[in-house]
């Protein structure tokens, strides 16, 4: 009997196309099958409702500000997804508003390495 086991999609959400590529890299060695990118807000909440990501892995600045934070808020009220935050501006100020927002959000600093995303991928898919 042929067990199929569903596909796992992850929506990857940078303006920097490198660091996009690689995350995509990262989550199909993850064992995600389907990696859809988006490079700011309103790409990754359209790519959202289409796809129904089952993890998004957010920037938090998009285009120079803190769009992914209030990306996240909408993903998360709107489609229910767990959501994994990348960052190069690690400073408590970013770190406090997206905690703000989402408590128990995981950060990531740039590089992000790929240990450190399967763990944070992995608590907050499960």
């Amino acid at each position: 009997m042929d067990q199929t086991v569903p596909s796992r999609h992850a929506l990857i959400v940078d303006d920097e196309f490198l660091i996009a590529f690689d995350l995509e890299s990262s989550m199909r060695e993850l064992g995600f099958d389907v990696c859809t990118v988006a490079s700011n807000e309103r790409d990754a909440i359209e790519l959202a409702k289409s796809s129904r990501p089952d993890v998004v892995v957010m920037d938090v600045y998009l285009g120079g500000t803190r769009a992914g934070i209030e990306a996240e808020r909408w993903l998360r009220e709107v489609c229910d997804v767990p959501i994994v935050f990348v960052t190069a501006h690690s400073d408590a100020d970013t770190t406090e508003r997206i905690h703000t927002v989402m408590p128990s959000a995981p950060v990531l600093s740039k590089p992000v390495y790929q240990e450190t995303l399967a763990n944070a991928v992995s608590a907050v898919t499960h």
